[in-house]
Order: structure tokens, then C-alpha cells, then sequence
């Protein structure tokens, strides 16, 4: 799916969510006997639901990733915010790895969680990370990654590049990501979906014309734009359909 042109929608923060209460705050998610300082939010009642682990960008827990949180928790999602970045700008591989399958183990220890209805999430190096992780951790039933970087590993800290799993991939992929990146060239992008195609996974790419890396967030808010709000629904869609 190629959106060359997104057309202005009327969709403000409310109407992209249900509109459902909820109850956010700063949490410590416990990895390799460190507190990483994350976010969660979840909806007021107490009934089973879907949840989502979400990775920001290099950029660090910015204010517009609890904001979305908070909106996927007013959608419904149970949603975890994982601080990444709490000890290291550029930890290994192996240590994002454990951190979200101590975030999983987290949302197992709550009542309101459905783990068999679990997504990941990510932007910039966290869309790495969901590229890189979707394929290897089995608990995630599909993921969205926002403007990743399929192609980037090979070192020590980061031994294999996302392109490396793809054969491990089962769960669907939802990729969003704008034309005039520059960090993350579309054309590699491109050659990432083909790559997919010809192993025959369950994927869906979104493109938008004119839009550059990052443009979820403007100055670390939620950018008023219709790249970015079309972009969370499509999100949320597809968490919707994916997540049950």
C-alpha cells in the first residue's frame, strides 16, 4: 500500500482511540538486575485485553511516546513503554532482547492481560528492534515497525541485521515509513519487503510520500500532521485485526 498522497483527515487524539479511561504512570521493568525506567498504561476495567510493547526511537523515551501509549490504552491495549536507553545510548543486541522478554513477563504477571494477543512496536532504532525481535520472540502475535532499519548489524553488539530473520518471521508485520528518509533510505526499505515477499510472510508496507524519518513526533510531541495520524490508525487497525 503506497500512500504518495495522504489525504487530510479529520482525526484528532480522542477519535483515534475509544475514548475508554485510563491510568498511566512511570514504572521499573526489572532486567539483568537493573530497573529500566519505562511507561505503561492501561484502560480503567478490569477485563482481559490485548497488549503492546513499545520501543522509541534513539532519540529516548520522549514525551510523545506516552502520549501514545496513553492512546493505545484508551483503544484498549494494555501498553508497555520500555525505557531501552535507561543504562546504555547503544546496548547490545542480546540486551534489548532481554529487556522485552522481561517486559512480556511483566504484563504476564497482571490479571488484565490476554498474552496470547501481544504486539511489539517500534520507531527508528526500536523499529530495528521489532524487524529484528517479531521473528525471534514467538509470544508476539504481529508487530508494527515505524521507519527500522533492516539492514543494519553486523558487529558485535549488533551481530545480525533484521534482514538476517526473516525466515524465523511468523507473526505479521505492518511497516510504515516516509519516502524522503534519510537515516533509513526507502529503497532499502523496498528491497526489505521483497525480501519478505519472497519468503512468503505476512506483511504490509505503508509508504508516505515526502515524509522523513521520525515524523511520528515533531520537537518530541505527537506531530498535528496527516502522515502522522493516519500512520497511528493504521496502527491500530491493524493491532485490531491482529490482536485477538
Amino acid at each position: 500500500m503506497l500512500k504518495h498522497t495522504v489525504t487530510a483527515m479529520a482525526l484528532t487524539l480522542s477519535s483515534l482511540a475509544l475514548g475508554q479511561a485510563v491510568k498511566g504512570a512511570d514504572i521499573d521493568v526489572t532486567s539483568g538486575g537493573k530497573a529500566y525506567k519505562s511507561y505503561l498504561s492501561a484502560p480503567a476495567s478490569a477485563t482481559v485485553k490485548p497488549a503492546v510493547i513499545l520501543l522509541h526511537s534513539f532519540n529516548g523515551m520522549e514525551q510523545g511516546y506516552k502520549d501514545l501509549v496513553d492512546e493505545l490504552a484508551g483503544a484498549g491495549f494494555v501498553t508497555l513503554a520500555l525505557g531501552w536507553q535507561t543504562f546504555e545510548k547503544e546496548p547490545t543486541d542480546a540486551t534489548v532482547k532481554a529487556l522485552v522478554e522481561d517486559g512480556l513477563k511483566a504484563l504476564a504477571a497482571r490479571n488484565d492481560v490476554n498474552m496470547n494477543a501481544v504486539g511489539l512496536t517500534g520507531f527508528c532504532a526500536g523499529g530495528r528492534y521489532t524487524m529484528l525481535l517479531l521473528p525471534q520472540i514467538k509470544e508476539f502475535k504481529s508487530g508494527v515497525a515505524w521507519y527500522g532499519f533492516p539492514e543494519q548489524g553486523g558487529t558485535a553488539a549488533k551481530p545480525q541485521p533484521p534482514s538476517a530473520v526473516i525466515n524465523q518471521l511468523s507473526a505479521p508485520l505492518l511497516i510504515l515509513h516516509g519516502t524522503r528518509d534519510q537515516p533509513s533510505p526507502v529503497a532499502g526499505i523496498y528491497d526489505y519487503a521483497k525480501k519478505l515477499d519472497a519468503a512468503n510472510k505476512n506483511f504490509k508496507l505503508v509508504v508516505y510520500q515526502g515524509e522523513p524519518h521520525g515524523f511520528l513526533l515533531r520537537e518530541g510531541k505527537i506531530a498535528d500532521t496527516s502522515a502522522s495520524r493516519d500512520a497511528r490508525r493504521e496502527m491500530l487497525d491493524y493491532f485490531r485485526d491482529t490482536l485477538k
